[in-house]
């Protein structure tokens, strides 16, 4: 009777046991669902921000150029405005104010060039030579004052032959 009374309680666990496997099952597969559809929501909100980031860019950009462009605007306004000036004002007025630019660059080169010569000197007079002599004569500031007035003669240039200057 204990037998029969063990095997039929063992029975009915197991029973029951395969009868609440496929409940536990699906709890299980809603818990993996819920936890991808958080990982798809978090990666959402990462694209979203993404974006959002990008649009910002775009935005600053399309100010820079707006920005940009009204600057060559402007530039292009006074140089007309000087050049009218200078033509109703008459030829010396007017070969005078085309002088202005060569002539500062001209002097600027030679009073630069002055100064960097006595640098020579006096470094040299120092002990200094060779590749470290280079070094303290030919600096970054150098470089961006040879830049910029490189640029600013290509760039007239360039703006004169595209009619903007």
């Amino acid at each position: 009777m204990l037998d029969l009374l063990g095997g039929g309680v063992l029975g009915s666990l197991i029973g029951g046991a395969f009868r609440l496997a496929p409940e536990v099952l699906k709890w299980l597969d809603r818990k993996n669902e819920r936890a991808h559809e958080l990982a798809m929501f978090e990666r959402q909100c990462e694209l979203e921000k993404v974006r959002g980031l990008q649009k910002m860019a775009e935005i600053g950009a399309e100010r820079d150029l707006a920005v940009d462009t009204g600057v060559m605007a402007a530039f292009k306004s006074a140089i007309d405005q000087q050049t009218e000036m200078a033509k109703v004002a008459g030829g010396f007025v007017a070969a005078l104010s085309a002088s202005v630019r060569p002539v500062m660059t001209y002097y600027l080169l030679l009073a630069y060039g002055i100064v960097k010569i006595a640098m020579f000197f006096l470094l040299r007079q120092q002990g200094v030579v060779g590749v470290e002599l280079v070094g303290k004569m030919w600096t970054p500031d150098d470089m961006a004052l040879l830049c910029g007035v490189v640029n600013y003669w290509i760039m007239d240039r360039t703006l004169a032959k595209r009619g903007l200057a």
